[in-house]
């Protein structure tokens, strides 16, 4: 069986206290690496991610990441505490439901809050990480994204999906624009994933629902996303820089 080891990679998720974020930081950590684990409310369950990983430097981060005092200070202070970042994964993200038919002022606050921590948040970071990657020598970026981006969403997430797709082109430049400084992007694109934050739409639409519009049988689980990105933050990928990655039970396939 293909071993990933990821020791002495110091690697920043954010979003992973809860859903595909911690299941990514999880996988990262049984292959060894050290993991900012970046929550905004869910201390407890950041916490408990490390429980089984007390030999690492791995450590919990709070911020929130639409605001962007919080956001460069969560980069300072990972970085102090590991002193060099090898990879950052941009998993934090919202799924805010704002239909066109409310008043424009509230439509207008759940469209800014999304594109703020979706992909605001995303781009200071790439900022700060492509600048530091540039001072040590390289780095990698791994950007989850969403079938939204490609096919579009239903339309009260018009925000959500407007983000996504922002999300990826800013994946696909980085890939472009930075490679010569051994600067890394890849981007994961699921379809619908079983955790919270897609709960809103089983419990107002039914899980049957979601399932009729896959190829296999059963709903995509975090579970199914983290090996692949400990594998994009070994390296062993490198080459495949700036590609997407499909992975939604083959319910959009380009």
């Amino acid at each position: 069986m293909f071993q990933i080891d990821l020791s002495n990679h110091n690697i920043l998720v954010t979003g992973a206290s809860d859903g595909i974020g911690k299941e990514i930081a999880r996988m990262l950590l049984q292959s060894g690496a050290n993991v900012g684990v970046h929550y905004n409310r869910n201390k407890n369950s950041a916490e408990k991610l490390l429980l089984d990983f007390t030999n690492s430097m791995s450590q919990v981060f709070q911020a929130d990441l639409s605001d962007q005092e919080s956001c460069l200070q969560l980069w300072n202070e990972v970085l102090d505490h590991f002193g060099k970042i090898d990879a950052v994964v941009l998993n934090a993200g919202i799924f805010a439901e704002h239909s066109v038919d409310q008043g424009d002022e509230d439509w207008m606050k759940i469209w800014k809050r999304t594109l703020s921590i979706n992909l605001d948040s995303a781009g200071l970071l790439t900022k700060k990480g492509i600048q530091h990657f540039k001072e040590h020598g390289g780095g990698r970026f791994i950007y989850i994204a969403s079938r939204a981006a490609f096919r579009g969403e239903t339309e009260e997430y018009l925000g959500y999906a407007a983000s996504k797709g922002g999300l990826v082109s800013l994946g696909r430049t980085v890939a472009r624009s930075f490679g010569k400084y051994n600067i890394k992007s890849f981007i994961v694109s699921p379809g619908f994933v079983r955790t919270a934050m897609a709960e809103q739409f089983i419990q107002t639409y039914g899980e049957q629902k979601i399932i009729d519009e896959l190829a296999l049988n059963q709903l995509t689980e975090p579970s199914d996303l983290s090996p692949l990105v400990a594998l994009m933050c070994s390296g062993a990928m490198d080459h495949a820089t700036g590609a997407t990655i499909d992975i939604n039970a083959g319910s959009h396939i380009r």
